[in-house]
């Protein structure tokens, strides 16, 4: 295990749970867990933080994200990170983006199914959106939300695009492609469910905001 990443990067290793053996997470989670006060383990299920936390207690589980996570020193959170969810279906990538920005010492604010199918919606809550440090924008379908937002507000938007969608969808490369093909300026586009991703970033970027 990697323990000297939270003094390069002022955050431990972060384990990606989804392929791995009940064990391999036991092992890899206890290694963690003697050395630093802050875990994150993403994609993984309610049945398997049930196995693993029968041996860590103070492991928790946040069933919206699919992530177990364990934080001793949560301290004060800074505001500014917002998370916007297109639909309801795109709700466990904005909840993985939200814990992650959390875990970073971030007070995150959402805004769920808003997507451009209503835009009444996202407008309904501009002003909101125009006070955040940084926005997270979370889609599938078409991927056009992220546009939207980003020739709206200041602040940069971080786009996230879902597996959320029909066929020619491509589970999650038509959003990808209109994201990294936005007209709009300040938008930075992560890999495809990559809610991790998309919440390291702006948790770093509201970090370094005064």
């Amino acid at each position: 295990m990697d323990h000297h990443r939270a003094l390069r990067t002022g955050f431990p290793e972060v384990v990606y749970g989804e392929g791995k053996t009940i064990p391999q997470l036991i092992t890899i989670t206890q290694n963690l867990a003697s050395q630093s006060d802050q875990i994150l383990v993403t994609r993984v299920t309610q049945d398997i933080f049930k196995e693993v936390q029968q041996v860590i207690p103070d492991l928790s589980f946040n069933e919206a994200a699919q992530s177990m996570y364990i934080d001793r020193n949560p301290g004060k959170k800074k505001d500014g990170v917002t998370i916007v969810s297109a639909g309801t279906a795109d709700l466990p990538v904005a909840e993985e983006a939200a814990l992650t920005a959390q875990m970073l010492g971030n007070h995150v604010e959402r805004f769920i199914d808003i997507g451009v199918a209503g835009l009444h919606r996202l407008l309904d809550k501009l002003e909101a959106l125009q006070k955040a440090n940084v926005v997270v924008v979370v889609a599938g379908m078409e991927g056009a939300l992220p546009s939207v937002v980003a020739g709206l507000i200041p602040s940069p938007v971080i786009a996230i695009p879902t597996s959320v969608g029909y066929g020619a969808h491509f589970d999650g490369l038509a959003p990808l492609l209109s994201m990294l093909n936005s007209c709009a300026t300040g938008v930075a586009v992560v890999n495809i469910d990559n809610g991790f991703g998309g919440g390291f970033m702006a948790g770093i970027i509201n970090q370094q905001t005064q």
